[in-house]
């Protein structure tokens, strides 16, 4: 019994240091948008990701632990909401430590919508927005792969979330993005791009070391133990080795296609090696993990060209870095997780079913999270904010303050005419 209670305690302490370790996640989210961001918008943006830690909350433990993690059918879950703390343990933890550690993931997959629709959203349609995803688009693909069911049946793995996620929020950024519609002036009547580069380069890089820090509880929190202290440890490390060659190649393969050192690219490189290991960090060793993060991070690059030569305006390489390489990392465990992958003497079996649960996870994201931006269109004000609001700043505009003062001016980077057309998507 002394045993079991040890374990128990122990195990809920690195549960919960791992989940403030994501919680912490959240102001890395809120310095990397931000920063990418233009000035005229960075209180905006850093209010959106604050108020989603409180949305994501509330919402998931009335409503979406229950769908993700309650007993019901192969696809949704019917039972659990609210708890009270009397449900029982789950495994060795405590319920509500258990609740903790999800809730925290949960509202992580919304920050990652906050990024592409980033400078043009209206704050209560995306408030709304989060808190249908948390209740009922994020916690559907949650339960069909931790929850117990059909993918779970099938034998799909996702240890600390790749699909679960990174594919689903990417899923549901890329809904929002076609929705709303690019930035005014992003795009010149030839449908060439223009640049709107990020305003403070110290915040983005700062958010990602504090995200690259955090997804060591992310990824190693992800099991839900600490008996195996020596599975902790290499699940850190080639988290570790994930993102520091997905910075490194990034930062190599833009100078092969531009030219230029392109930082934000490296950094968004950094996060996608964290995205692309996140499923398989349990079973990728560490010298496949290399491979890995220098896929993922070649992935990331290649997607934020391709989606801007489809007039996809993702401000912060959302999609990209979390769709695109939250679906490669869920494959990445059918092609290089230990005897179970392609690469290492596993077949094709595993592989075959990595495809069918990220892609019908990030297909199930997409499509509801599009009924749900395009379903928004109808309300009053719609998704949008005007277009005078737009060009002014939403910082001024709809907050009322700068970021930096009233001294600072407003505006640096790219200018736009006031009578700038707005994009029919946008309308």
């Amino acid at each position: 019994m002394e045993q079991g209670v040890s374990q128990g305690l122990l195990d809920s302490v690195w549960v919960l240091l791992s989940a403030f370790l994501v919680f912490f996640m959240h102001s890395g989210f809120a310095l990397v948008e931000s920063g990418f961001c233009r000035k005229k918008n960075a209180v905006m943006v850093l209010l959106k990701n604050v108020a989603v830690v409180g949305i994501g909350s509330i919402v998931f433990y009335a409503v979406g632990y229950g769908v993700m993690f309650g007993e019901g059918n192969a696809f949704v879950g019917t039972s659990g909401f609210l708890p009270n703390g009397t449900e029982g343990d789950v495994g060795t933890l405590p319920v509500f430590v258990f609740l903790f550690f999800q809730l925290v993931f949960a509202a992580t997959a919304c920050t990652i919508v906050s990024g592409a629709v980033a400078e043009r959203a209206r704050l209560g349609t995306f408030f709304l927005f989060c808190a249908v995803a948390v209740a009922g688009i994020y916690p559907v693909v949650g339960h069909w792969v931790w929850g117990g069911g059909w993918l779970a049946e099938m034998g799909f793995k996702d240890f600390a979330g790749s699909t679960v996620v990174h594919a689903v929020g990417g899923g549901m950024a890329l809904a929002g993005a076609i929705a709303i519609g690019p930035r005014l002036g992003k795009y010149d009547e030839q449908g060439n791009s223009r640049p709107m580069p990020a305003h403070n380069f110290p915040l983005a890089a700062l958010g990602v070391l504090v995200l690259w820090l955090g997804w060591f509880g992310f990824n190693g929190g992800s099991t839900v133990s600490a008996a195996d202290p020596g599975a902790i440890g290499r699940i850190v490390l080639v988290t570790n080795l994930a993102a520091s060659v997905g910075f490194l190649v990034a930062l190599g393969w833009v100078r092969v296609r531009t030219k230029m050192m392109d930082f934000s690219m490296a950094l968004n490189g950094a996060l996608a090696g964290l995205v692309g290991i996140t499923a398989g960090c349990d079973v990728i060793g560490p010298g496949w993990s290399l491979v890995v993060g220098a896929i993922a991070a070649v992935l990331c690059v290649e997607a934020v060209f391709f989606l801007d030569k489809r007039k996809v305006d993702d401000p912060v390489g959302a999609i990209a870095v979390h769709g695109v390489c939250g679906i490669f990392g869920t494959l990445a465990v059918g092609l290089f997780g230990d005897e179970i992958g392609l690469f290492t003497g596993g077949g094709a079996a595993q592989l075959g079913t990595q495809a069918i649960g990220t892609f019908a996870g990030f297909g199930f994201a997409f499509v509801a999270g599009g009924v749900v931006w395009f379903g928004m269109k109808a309300l009053p004000g719609g998704i949008r904010v005007s277009k005078e609001h737009e060009l002014e700043g939403l910082d001024v505009a709809e907050c009322g303050v700068q970021a930096y003062g009233d001294d600072a001016p407003m505006g640096i980077g790219h200018v736009v005419p006031v009578d700038a057309d707005v994009p029919a998507a946008a309308e």
